[in-house]
Parts: C-alpha cells; sequence; structure tokens
C-alpha cells in the first residue's frame, strides 16, 4: 500500500478544522478588553478623587466662615480639617494619599482690610496618582501622568458678632 501525499488536501483540511479558534480569539479580544475595564476603573477612582477635594474644601470653607477672626486672618484648624477630615484628630492620615496642608491655601475676601465678606479655601497643586501609570509599567517616564488637581469653594462669613472659639 502507498500512501500519496497531497498537499492541496492537507491545506483544505488545515482550514476546515476548528480546534483552537476560541483561544486565538480569547488572544486577540482579552487585551482590549482588559484596557476598556482599566480604564473605566481609573476614571471612577479620578472622579472619585475630584469630589473627595471638593467635599474637603467645601467642609473647610464652612468651618472658616464660622470665625470672626481680627487681622492677621487666621482660621484655626482650617488646613488640617480639609487634609484629615477632622482638625483633633489626624491619626487616621489624610483622606486622600500624597495631599498635606501645603496643598491648601486660605483666604479672607472683604472690602476693606478690616473687614472680611467670605473665605475662599483652594487645594492647589495636588498630584493625582492613578494605579495603572503607564509609564510604570512600561518603564518609560515620558508616558507617565501627572495631573494637578485644583479645588476651591468660597462661602460667605457667618458670625458677624465677636470671636468664636
Amino acid at each position: 500500500m502507498r500512501i500519496q501525499f497531497k498537499p492541496a488536501s492537507l491545506i483544505k483540511r488545515f482550514f476546515r478544522q476548528e480546534r483552537g479558534s476560541q483561544l486565538v480569539e480569547l488572544a486577540l479580544v482579552l487585551p482590549v478588553m482588559l484596557v476598556l475595564m482599566g480604564a473605566a476603573a481609573e476614571f471612577g477612582r479620578f472622579f472619585y478623587t475630584y469630589s473627595t477635594l471638593e467635599n474637603a474644601v467645601r467642609a473647610g470653607a464652612r468651618h472658616a466662615s464660622k470665625w470672626r477672626i481680627s487681622e492677621p486672618w487666621e482660621f484655626p484648624e482650617t488646613s488640617r480639617m480639609v487634609v484629615y477630615g477632622d482638625f483633633s484628630d489626624t491619626s487616621k492620615g489624610p483622606i486622600l494619599p500624597g495631599l498635606s496642608t501645603a496643598n491648601v491655601s486660605i483666604t479672607a475676601n472683604g472690602p476693606s482690610q478690616n473687614t472680611i465678606d467670605s473665605v475662599t479655601v483652594k487645594i492647589i497643586n495636588y498630584q493625582y496618582q492613578p494605579i495603572f501609570d503607564v509609564g510604570k509599567l512600561t518603564g518609560i517616564p515620558a508616558l507617565s501622568l501627572k495631573i494637578n488637581m485644583n479645588a476651591s469653594s468660597t462661602m460667605h462669613q457667618l458670625f458677624n458678632g465677636p470671636n468664636q472659639g
């Protein structure tokens, strides 16, 4: 018995078989799905960070607006309240990683130097730290995401009598 070698029939049989096609499809689709899920998670975390900063400056402005203070304009514990969420307990650490009192700016606004109408609390130059940093993952520093996040809130002075404290 003689076996004949027919290359055309082998090629036809190779393309008709579907063994392993699911693995090829998975190899094509999986990286795209992982990138989409990572992007969705990073966007959600970015939005959470921004809303946390906004809530912190709003609480700080509310706290600072309760004080009637003479010059120099100082607002007791407001910076710590913005960073830690509570001016008396700083043991838990900051509300966001990398946030410090150096990022908090408090400004008294008023028609003259002797009176203030409102207080503005700002968070300036806070660096957002992504989880999926492409620059760190690839080792190429030029691809690193460096996003400065700023938040601010202004509230009118709530108390017009003598100093609270």
